[in-house]
């Protein structure tokens, strides 16, 4: 076996809905929803309804920093 990082098992990860996302990140629901359509937020879909993984949370939230100046 590979000797990466650990990923939590799925019943360890916490899943957030598209509104906890939305408040965590400070956007519109709708902008969560676009980055879910899009492919740059992971998501699973249950019913009707998205949940968010919270590492994908912090993850695109990583990849989006950027140094101003």
């Amino acid at each position: 076996m590979a000797s990466g990082p650990q990923r939590p098992g799925l019943s360890e990860v916490r899943f957030l809905t598209v509104a906890e996302v939305a408040q965590t990140m400070r956007v519109s629901k709708m902008t969560v929803y676009r980055l879910v359509h899009n492919g740059e937020l992971e998501a699973v879909r249950v019913g009707r309804s998205f949940r968010v993984p919270e590492p994908a949370v912090d993850e695109y939230l990583k990849k989006s920093y950027f140094r101003a100046g």
